[in-house]
């Protein structure tokens, strides 16, 4: 579990750091990396496994956290997007909205500030 907490944490800060250089097409890949962190996370802490990969993320969230599926299944599309398109700004926020309110929801401190 640590490792996770970790990692999420690693990936948030790099985020930041590429967000405040103007780079939202890769700030949006990192958070989204966090994000996936996060969700396993909560799988984790209420499964006792974490997914093995995207499909079974997906699929366990449906199942089990569909709140939290719905919101990743309608952002989603924003994550492709960071393979061929730039994101815009908006979008890049409304995944870090996302991370941060799971995180909070978690009780998850994203940074040492």
């Amino acid at each position: 579990m640590e490792e996770l907490l970790t990692n999420t944490r690693t990936f948030w800060k790099s985020a930041e750091m590429v967000y405040k250089a103007g780079d939202y097409t890769s700030a949006t890949t990192l958070y989204f990396k966090c994000l996936f962190v996060l969700l396993d996370f909560v799988i984790l802490k209420n499964k006792r496994f974490t997914p093995k990969d995207r499909t079974d993320r997906f699929r366990i969230l449906q199942e089990n956290f569909p709140e939290l599926y719905s919101v990743l299944d309608r952002i989603f599309p924003i994550y492709r997007d960071t393979y061929s398109l730039q994101v815009e700004k908006y979008k890049c926020d409304e995944v870090k909205k996302y991370v941060l309110r799971i995180s909070q929801e978690q009780g998850i401190q994203l940074s040492n500030k």
